[in-house]
């Protein structure tokens, strides 16, 4: 029976919603379904918590951080396998985010928020200082719902803030059991967690008692919260989507990339935000990489994540796999379908992983992100025409280069649109390295110590030394 956390107690509600196993579309579990009052009350508890939380010590703050972290640790094959069954990836996969949680939280727990001097002279005396903001919510997706939500714990609760943490309702299983076992160790209203639709995380967003949100999923929702927080002003850090485009130079061994560049473009089945969804390669190479990446996905295991013999799972919910069949009927109206394509059938959201060729701008898959196991793989042939086709695009999340003259990537990589570009790898992820977002992919930065500081409001103290003399 999972429970919410709310004012250092676990609460169950009325209301109960089922969860669903995206391997069998069976009901795994019912959880609780939270009201606008048990909201309310996780809110206040919150706002009572950070009195005392925002006034305490970087050192226990610090503690209370890794203590988090060590919870984790200590019941990862548990977090793992309830990752499995929520959201139907593979074991490695998940035992990899529950890696990157803890990750993420020793990182902030480490981070000092110290006074800086800019001026200090016989006359005068200017510090910089870095508050707390208050109650921060954290909404979060069900792509990587334990390490997306550590990774705004972690920022928000050594900043001095305290939290109210919202799951996506089709994978809620792990957060809230993250909160069962941090409820001995959180003090009382620091960390709350609340699960229930859509409905709770619109109820956070337009709270007056809440002064931050951290978001990330699609850009369509990250609008409709920027519009709830508009009347109070709240800050914001909104993650949203991509359409990350992978640039593929006429320098580079086919047959020696494919694999990275296929892994970094299925990993997760598609559904990571930062992974490549446009694959642009040079006319010379074209035909190819095409062929070599096309094997690869046809030799690709897709089923139940707790088959340790598969390699990929199946897309997590039913309204994103509706999604993702209509990019599927794109691919196969506008281009030519070279591996996957053909549903298995049976119950299940599985869609195999699917390359398409022979694709260009103006089609919904290479102009959209499906979110899912579709790659297009799209010819040129002039640079200059291929970093404007790549930048064509409303999103500006990532992008990669890849070449065997790194120098020469790096030279593209400052023309491209995007708040981060890797060269020859992909979504690599960093505690240290910050990620903004550029365009309609978002609002401010996650990560590194630039994501820190987006959880404080800067104050200045201003101190005239020679008033009164």
């Amino acid at each position: 029976m999972y429970r919410m956390l709310v004012d250092g107690a676990l609460i169950d509600s009325e209301a109960r919603r089922p969860v669903i196993n995206p391997v069998d579309e069976t009901v795994i579990t019912q959880v609780p379904d939270a009201s606008a009052e048990i909201v309310d009350r996780a809110v206040d508890a919150a706002a009572k918590a950070f009195v005392a939380w925002g006034s305490a010590s970087w050192s226990e703050r610090r503690e209370v951080v890794l203590a988090i972290a060590s919870a984790i640790e200590a019941h990862k094959d548990e977090l793992a396998r309830l990752l499995v069954k929520e959201t139907g990836r593979p074991m490695a996969v998940a035992q990899f985010e529950v890696g990157l949680a803890t990750q993420y939280l020793t990182f902030y727990a480490a981070q000092k928020l110290e006074a800086e001097v800019l001026v200090d002279d016989a006359s005068r005396r200017v510090e910089l200082h870095r508050r707390p903001l208050g109650v921060v919510a954290a909404i979060v997706p069900w792509n990587a719902p334990l390490y997306l939500a550590a990774n705004k714990i972690g920022p928000a609760l050594i900043a001095g803030n305290t939290i109210v943490v919202k799951p996506a309702p089709t994978t809620p299983l792990s957060t809230l059991r993250l909160g069962e076992l941090i409820s001995g160790v959180v003090p009382k209203g620091v960390v709350n967690i609340v699960a229930g639709g859509n409905e709770v995380g619109a109820h956070l967003a337009s709270h007056p008692g809440i002064a931050k949100v951290a978001f990330t999923g699609s850009t369509q929702t990250g609008r409709a919260i920027m519009a709830a927080a508009a009347p109070t002003l709240k800050r914001l850090t909104l993650e949203l989507g991509g359409n990350d485009p992978a640039i593929v130079l006429p320098d580079v061994d086919p047959k020696a990339v494919a694999p990275a560049l296929f892994a970094l473009s299925f990993f997760n089945s598609g559904q990571v935000c930062a992974v490549i969804k446009r694959l642009y390669v040079h006319a010379s190479i074209y035909d190819a990489m095409c062929e070599e990446i096309a094997a690869l996905a046809r030799a690709a295991t897709v089923g139940d994540g707790m088959d340790p013999s598969v390699q990929f799972g199946p897309v997590q919910n039913r309204a994103q796999y509706e999604k993702v069949l209509r990019f599927l009927e794109d691919a196969r109206a506008n281009g030519r379908i070279i591996a996957g394509g053909r549903l298995r059938g049976g119950p299940g959201y599985f869609i195999p992983l699917t390359v398409v060729r022979d694709v260009a701008e103006g089609t919904l898959i290479v102009d959209d992100e499906p979110f899912g196991p579709i790659l297009p793989i799209i010819r040129y042939s002039d640079i200059d025409d291929v970093i404007e086709r790549a930048n064509r695009s409303p999103y500006g999340l990532g992008a990669s280069v890849w070449s065997s003259d790194p120098d020469k990537a790096a030279q593209i990589a400052r023309r491209l649109e995007c708040g981060t570009v890797w060269i020859n790898q992909h979504c690599a992820l960093d505690p240290l390295v910050p990620f903004p977002a550029h365009k309609q992919s978002g609002v401010g930065v996650e990560s590194g110590r630039e994501g820190l500081l987006a959880y404080t409001a800067l104050q200045v103290i201003n101190v005239n030394k020679a008033a009164g003399q």
